[in-house]
């Protein structure tokens, strides 16, 4: 008896896990939630940070001076990046957001990057949870230093 309800048991918590990993990597996305004016996740205003990740607990924000071409580059970076896609808009529209999935769970992360104010505005952030650990913070710094 004792062993039936550990059966039992570990066949019910094997379940939840594959299920919420499942719900996880295929919930449906609304675009119109995560592909968002980046300017507007920040108060801009407060900080003069230039070219530095700034860390948030649910993601981190950068912004870089306006250059030719910056967002084209950026979207090669991510695009090289063997967990990320591209989720919406494109250089063409002046705005990208690409969702990064880690990869044994593929928690998504999505980064949206937009020209405005004179520079390149960058919201990366996580859905799942209230603390992204600092991976959004560390995946940004990386996509800097291949820029």
């Amino acid at each position: 008896m004792k062993a039936q309800i550990i059966i039992a048991t570990s066949a019910f918590v094997l379940m939840a896990v594959i299920s919420s990993g499942a719900y996880i990597r295929f919930a449906p996305s609304d675009v119109a939630r995560w592909h968002e004016n980046p300017f507007q996740a920040f108060d801009w205003n407060s900080s003069s940070e230039w070219g530095q990740v700034i860390a948030q607990s649910n993601g981190a924000v950068l912004r870089l001076p306006e250059q030719a071409g910056l967002l084209a580059r950026l979207d090669a970076v991510a695009m090289a990046d063997p967990y990320t896609t591209r989720f919406a808009g494109g250089v063409d529209q002046g705005r990208i957001t690409w969702v990064t999935r880690s990869a044994l769970w593929g928690f998504p992360d999505y980064t949206t990057a937009q020209i405005e104010a004179g520079g390149l505005y960058i919201h990366a952030r996580l859905r799942f949870g209230k603390s992204d650990f600092g991976v959004n913070s560390a995946r940004l710094n990386d996509w800097l230093a291949k820029l």
